[in-house]
C-alpha cells in the first residue's frame, strides 16, 4: 500500500542561442505546466494539513469509527479523514519506513504489532501531553488502564478474538468451553480459523487443560508448539480466513458451524443481520487496540491532534456504544450504556465485562513482539507442509 512517487526527469540542456524566441516561450510554458502538474503540494509556513490518512480495519469497526471519531473530528477541526484498510501486521509499514515514504499519518494497530514496530524504530514517539484528563479531573496516568500508554502507542480499546457458533447447528446442546472448538464428535461440522498463530495456539493448549498462566511458557518450547499444531491439525474440514468479514460470511452462508473472529463483528452480525449465532466467551483472547504514528508520516502533527481528540472520555464512550470494544479509560467504562440505534445494553457485550472476562486470556504481546517472526514462520511452515503450494502467504496477524 505504499504510494508511488511521481517525478520528472531533468530537462535536457539546450543551446538556447539556436532556438527561436517562440520556441523558447513554448518550452518554458510546457515546463511550467509540467511542474504544476507533478509537483507535490507544499504547505505554506504555519499552514495546517487538511487531511488525515488513517490505516484501519474496515467493516463494522470502521463504520463505528466514522460515526464516533472521524466525522466528529472533521466537524470540530475541518480536517478530512481518509481511511485505508489493511489486515494487520507490520510488513507494509516496515517497507514504507525503510523507503522513507510512509503513505499514512495514523495507524490503528494491535498492541503486539505496535510494540514490535516500536522496537524496530518504525513509529514516532508519543507524549502523554497530547491526552486530556478525565472530566472529573482525574489524571491521564490514573484514568487509563494499566499497560495502555506506551512509548510509541496509546491504547484506545480492548477487543477480543473469540469463537462464534451457529445456534441451529447443535440441537439439544451448546458449546460452553473453548475445548468444544476441537471436539467434532460432539459438535460436528466445518470450522474457520484465522491464518495466524495468535489465539489458535492458545486455544489448542487450553483444550488439553493447560492452565492459562502456563500458556506462553509452554508455547516458548518446541514441544508446546508441536502440541498446539497437532490439535489444530486434527480439525477437518478447516477453512482459513484472513479478512475480518470472512468468518461472519462463512457462518451466514452455513459454510462453517464454528469460526474464530473479532467480537465486534460478531455482535454486529447478531444485532444488525439477525444472524443466528452465539459468542463463546470461554477462552476469549483479549488484546489492546492502539493508535500509533509511522516514522516519516507527513501528517504527524495532525495525527497527534486526532489521538488527543479520539482518546477523550466522551469519544471512547461513543465508540463503545456503537461497537462492543472496552474503552481504555476508567471514566469511559463507567459511561458505556446502550446502542443508539438498537437499544442493546452494550455493557453486556464488551470483552471486559466480568461475566465475559471470567476465563479470558490476556494476549502476551511482549511474547509475540519478541517471537512473532519465529513462531509465525513455524506456524506457516507447518501449514504449507500439510496443504502444499495452494496456501497463500499470510497477510494478517502476527
Amino acid at each position: 500500500m505504499v504510494l508511488a512517487e511521481h517525478g520528472q526527469s531533468a530537462p535536457r540542456r539546450h543551446r538556447w542561442w539556436l532556438v527561436s524566441i517562440s520556441t523558447q516561450w513554448a518550452l518554458l510554458l510546457a515546463l511550467a505546466l509540467s511542474a504544476t502538474l507533478f509537483a507535490a503540494p507544499v504547505l505554506a509556513e504555519g499552514e495546517q494539513r487538511r487531511e488525515l490518512v488513517v490505516l484501519s480495519w474496515g467493516g463494522a469497526y470502521e463504520r463505528a469509527q466514522q460515526r464516533a471519531l472521524f466525522e466528529p473530528f472533521t466537524e470540530a477541526t475541518g480536517i478530512a479523514v481518509r481511511v485505508e484498510e489493511y489486515d494487520g501486521g507490520i510488513e507494509e509499514l516496515r517497507e514504507a519506513v525503510t523507503q522513507g515514504n510512509a503513505p499514512w499519518d495514523l495507524l490503528d494497530m494491535t498492541r503486539s504489532s505496535a510494540r514490535a514496530a516500536c522496537a524496530e524504530g518504525l513509529l514516532e514517539p508519543l507524549s502523554t501531553s497530547i491526552l486530556s484528563p478525565a472530566p472529573d479531573g482525574t489524571s491521564v496516568g490514573r484514568d487509563f488502564l494499566e499497560g495502555s500508554l506506551g512509548r510509541c502507542w496509546f491504547t484506545h480499546s480492548i477487543f477480543a478474538t473469540v469463537v462464534a457458533y451457529r445456534r441451529d447447528a447443535f440441537p439439544g446442546r451448546r458449546p460452553t468451553r473453548i475445548a468444544d472448538l476441537f471436539d467434532q464428535q460432539r459438535f460436528p461440522g466445518p470450522r474457520a480459523l484465522q491464518r495466524t498463530p495468535a489465539a489458535n495456539m492458545e486455544w489448542a493448549l487450553l483444550s488439553y487443560g493447560v492452565p492459562r498462566q502456563e500458556l506462553y511458557r509452554l508455547l516458548s518450547t518446541r514441544r508446546g508448539l508441536a502440541l498446539a499444531l497437532a490439535r489444530i491439525d486434527d480439525i477437518d474440514p478447516l477453512h482459513w480466513w484472513v479478512e475480518g468479514e470472512e468468518p461472519v460470511s462463512m457462518l451466514a452462508a452455513n459454510q462453517v458451524v464454528m469460526a474464530s473472529g473479532y467480537n465486534g463483528r460478531f455482535f454486529t452480525a447478531m444485532v444488525e443481520q439477525n444472524l443466528p449465532i452465539e459468542i463463546l466467551w470461554d477462552g476469549q483472547i483479549q488484546e489492546h487496540e492502539v493508535w500509533a504514528i509511522p516514522r516519516h508520516a507527513e501528517g504527524a502533527e495532525v495525527a497527534r491532534q486526532f489521538i488527543g481528540f479520539a482518546t477523550t472520555t466522551d469519544r471512547q464512550t461513543a465508540l463503545a456504544n456503537l461497537i462492543p470494544y472496552g474503552p481504555s479509560r476508567h471514566s469511559a467504562i463507567l459511561q458505556v450504556s446502550t446502542h443508539p440505534d438498537h437499544g442493546v445494553d452494550m455493557r453486556l457485550h464488551i470483552p471486559t465485562h466480568p461475566l465475559n472476562a471470567e476465563r479470558a486470556v490476556r494476549l502476551d504481546d511482549d511474547w509475540y513482539a519478541s517471537t512473532y517472526r519465529r513462531v509465525g514462520d513455524y506456524f506457516r511452515a507447518a501449514l504449507l507442509e500439510k496443504e502444499g503450494s495452494s496456501v497463500p502467504p499470510q497477510r494478517g496477524g502476527e
